[in-house]
């Protein structure tokens, strides 16, 4: 098989698995659409072009991830290691946060939505979060801390701040704040800092166990709620949110013309988002890692391809689907502003059956658990989580109520759980976050939930920002129950062989005796 063959292939494996994460939602919305006379034809044209954008540029983004951004995370996390420095090691992880978090399409999705603060200072601002408690979990595997104590520690200091913020300037900045630190860990930053923890887990701890390896993106997630929480204290004034514009089409021309107009946006703002992590790819290859010309250019297409794909990705997103989504929130709301829970409710459970993450995940547990616990039961565990997770953020935005009566029993309990459980499980559940709030939830749920808060007549950032939060949430509780089943199943297993084995012994005694 030639190698053009072997691309065609791939991107035609892409493509489907791209097919497979939009599909759910588009028809989901479609139907409501055209059942409350909310979407016209037109309108559907738009969704529709949306969803060819994103099906190719989901594709092409996961190709170049494949072949560029994850091989160079591992190249660097190799080469840092061979170094045995710790000092580098945190160096090149903290640049390595920052530049790779700037890059992440849900965090320039979530950017977008927030008018009153410069879309780069904020995208910045939490790329330096990540990178600080990139730091963070760098020292954790060098030190041997414990995942449990440092996530109580850090999610200690997030609450104490979030309270000062609250007292200070008020609730608005407390839902952004964990939006940020769910979609932070997403389809750009998840790939590298998994790359990375192998060497790092080596060189800083001189193991390749686990709970070195998992847990690390999970830490990650907690710099940008930090850091967004300082940024709230400064942006001291009340912060707006952008609005959703209606686009007005007359024919099907027009909406190729919107996304031809809109193109040149993304293909400007995605260029700024990859320079920094080419650049300090060259000059890392320049300086230390002088890699083949085959794989050098290997990965230099892989960007272009990562290039292209996150344009795509970004301009269906935001024509597409973000005007979608928030015309039919805005009209089911209108409809009866309680209807919003079930339908929050079984587009959860799609979104989560339809990240390809999700069962990357699945797989991994069935490894570490042997098949006690399988995909199946994951996948299970997860859907329920974060359907039970997007009607929590209905019910906020239909209701009012403050999210503090959410996220602060929801981290207690799964801190709480930390104690119980296997630590692994423990370090998976805090990394699920970022698997479940994907590209769908940042680019369908964010405005979705805009649309009913608006027609409702509520508080856009404190009432529809947050949703991001509850699904980076409800996992943490959820794998972690998963966790004690494991160790009950395997607790079970262990009395019922050591039984087995007693009784195996006393029946060969009794055999002696007679003979």
């Amino acid at each position: 098989m030639s190698k053009a063959e072997t691309t065609f292939k791939k991107i035609l494996k892409k493509n489907w698995e791209a097919v497979i994460a939009i599909l759910p939602i588009t028809i989901i919305t479609i139907i409501l659409g055209l059942s409350l006379k909310a979407t016209s034809a037109l309108q559907i044209g738009t969704l529709l072009v949306g969803v060819v954008f994103l099906i190719i540029g989901m594709a092409l983004y996961n190709i170049g991830t494949d072949t560029a951004i994850a091989p160079a995370g591992s190249h660097i996390g190799g080469k840092v290691s061979e170094s045995g420095k710790l000092w580098l090691v945190i160096l090149v992880c903290f640049i390595v946060g920052i530049i790779v978090t700037v890059a992440e399409p849900d965090l320039s999705v979530l950017a977008s939505q927030v008018a009153s603060i410069n879309k780069y200072v904020l995208i910045f601002v939490v790329g330096f979060g990540v990178g600080l408690f990139m730091l963070v979990a760098v020292l954790r595997i060098a030190l041997k801390w414990s995942l449990n104590i440092v996530l109580i520690i850090s999610y200690g200091l997030v609450f104490i701040m979030a309270m000062v913020v609250h007292l200070v300037v008020g609730e608005q900045f407390i839902p952004l704040s964990f939006d940020s630190g769910g979609v932070t860990t997403g389809p750009m930053t998840v790939p590298f800092i998994l790359t990375l923890c192998v060497g790092v887990s080596a060189v800083a701890g001189g193991s390749k166990s686990n709970e070195s390896s998992f847990g690390m993106v999970g830490i990650c997630s907690i710099g940008p709620i930090l850091a967004v929480l300082v940024l709230g204290l400064i942006y001291r004034s009340d912060v707006t949110a952008s609005t959703v514009e209606p686009l007005v089409v007359n024919n099907f021309g027009d909406v190729i013309m919107v996304y031809l107009k809109t193109l040149p946006t993304y293909l400007k703002d995605v260029a700024i988002a990859l320079a920094p992590i080419l650049v300090f790819f060259l000059i890392f290859d320049a300086i230390s890692l002088k890699l083949p010309k085959r794989a050098f250019g290997r990965i230099l297409i892989g960007f272009l391809y990562t290039y292209i794909g996150l344009t795509l990705f970004l301009t269906g997103a935001n024509v597409g689907f973000l005007q979608a989504g928030y015309q039919l929130g805005g009209a089911l709301a209108h409809v009866n502003k309680w209807i919003i829970v079930p339908i929050g409710i079984a587009i959860g459970a799609c979104i989560v059956l339809a990240e390809p993450a999700v069962h990357v995940l699945n797989k991994q547990v069935e490894q570490i658990t042997g098949g006690v616990i399988n995909r199946k039961a994951m996948l299970i565990v997860l859907s329920v989580s974060i359907a039970s997770a997007v009607g929590l953020a209905m019910i906020r935005i239909a209701s009012g109520i403050s999210i503090w009566w959410f996220i602060l029993p929801g981290y207690v309990i799964s801190l709480a759980l930390s104690f119980f459980v296997p630590k692994t499980f423990t370090a998976i559940a805090f990394d699920s976050g970022g698997v479940a709030s994907g590209p769908m939830t940042a680019t369908f749920l964010i405005p979705f939930s805009m649309g009913a808060c608006t027609m409702i007549g509520g508080n856009i950032f404190t009432d529809a920002f947050g949703c991001v939060a509850m699904v980076a949430m409800t996992p943490l509780v959820a794998l972690q129950v998963l966790g004690l089943v494991f160790k009950i199943k395997s607790s079970k297993t262990y009395q019922v062989a050591s039984s087995e084995f007693a009784n195996m012994l006393a029946s060969e005694g009794e055999i002696i005796e007679l003979m």
